[in-house]
């Protein structure tokens, strides 16, 4: 009887242990300071030389791009028609599109 129960206590340690490595909290990037501060023209150079090296070096890293805003939609922006930033709320109006030369 000691050795069932012994056996039931430690599966209960298990799924308890397993459960919270499973479902750990997510980041929050919002308040995580840049490891990396670029323009859109400097990203997008390091990737048409190699992708491999700078996916590497960015992967799980807080990044902050600047540019020229050349599309915009409700929770998403397109920065000098190189990089795509997608956002989980919608954008503040106050946002606007790069103007074109006349």
């Amino acid at each position: 009887m000691r050795k069932w129960i012994l056996i039931l206590v430690i599966a209960i340690v298990v799924a308890i242990f397993g459960y919270n490595y499973i479902y750990q909290d997510h980041r929050d990037i919002q308040s995580e300071q840049a490891e990396f501060t670029m323009t859109s023209s400097e990203i997008n150079q390091l990737f048409s030389e190699n992708s491999t090296s700078p996916e590497q070096k960015f992967l799980n890293k807080t990044i902050e791009v600047s540019g020229l805003i050349t599309d915009i939609n409700s929770n998403d922006i397109t920065i000098d028609d190189k990089i795509f930033c997608q956002f989980s709320n919608n954008l503040e109006t106050s946002l606007d599109k790069k103007k074109e030369d006349i």
